[in-house]
């Protein structure tokens, strides 16, 4: 029997059964791939230190970081990229590639930066599911760490100054957002009709940005013009997470086995 996959990640809100992108990603790979996963939502009672999740314990393993969970999972022969062709296969990488330069620092700013998003949505949302006092600190270093990594990839010459980053990564991030739109076009998923890496990453970047209602919506309104990427998302909530018409989240674990349906 093999041993038993546990994710620890953050919870959901909004109809999503996660608001953290990376957290997300993980949760629809392993979906499109039937990986058994028992999910434990971070909530007050959270014993960790530090907001670095998703984790994926086994019986003689920790992984973190999405691309390595999934990597882990193909090893376990939980693989949704079996039917890829080689170039379909080298397409994805260099679709993530985008989604993390051009996108990833834009979802970023609209979660942890831009200071009325990060004041009324953000800092409270994550605050309530960590236990105090780590609640009154955890947030801060997640912004922190957020803005870091923005200037980190963004912060050279000759955009030293954060408002002119600001308006770069938006401007980059879309442009990415019209690419993906162009690149989907009317397919249910980006290789096809089955769901792969590729579309896991595009829902777990798009998704929260789609359905957080925050008060500066810059990039939202954008993505919201894009209807086909915003039914790409749909789909696979009602598909794979089980949304009601009404865009209630009904069910995305079982509370009696605490396993992941």
């Amino acid at each position: 029997m093999a041993a038993p996959l546990e994710l620890s990640c953050w919870g959901g809100g909004w109809g999503l059964p996660s608001v953290h992108s990376e957290s997300l990603v993980v949760m629809a790979y392993a979906k499109f791939c039937g990986a058994p996963l028992k999910v434990n939502v971070i909530d007050n009672t959270w014993r960790g230190s530090r907001g670095d999740v998703p984790i994926l314990t086994t019986e003689d393993n920790m992984v973190s970081q999405p691309a390595k969970i999934l990597n882990f999972l193909r090893k376990q022969k939980y693989n949704a990229d079996y039917e890829l062709s080689a170039k379909q296969g080298a397409d994805t990488l260099a679709y993530i590639a985008l989604l993390e330069e051009k996108l990833l620092p834009a979802v970023l700013h609209t979660f942890w930066v831009e200071s009325d998003n990060y004041f009324t949505v953000t800092k409270p949302w994550f605050a309530s599911q960590i236990p105090f006092p780590l609640s009154l600190i955890l947030p801060g270093r997640m912004s922190k760490g957020a803005l870091n990594r923005i200037l980190l990839t963004r912060g050279q010459p000759p955009l030293y100054h954060l408002r002119e980053v600001e308006a770069q990564i938006y401007r980059d991030a879309k442009e990415c957002l019209n690419l993906l739109s162009n690149r989907l076009g009317t397919s249910q998923f980006f290789f096809g009709d089955t769901p792969s890496t590729l579309d896991a990453y595009v829902f777990g970047f798009l998704a929260p940005l789609y359905k957080v209602r925050f008060p500066k919506v810059q990039l939202q309104e954008h993505l919201k013009q894009l209807s086909n990427l915003c039914r790409f998302c749909d789909d696979i909530l009602s598909s794979y997470f089980r949304l009601s018409l009404g865009g209630k989240l009904l069910v995305f674990f079982d509370g009696n086995t605490g396993h992941f349906h």
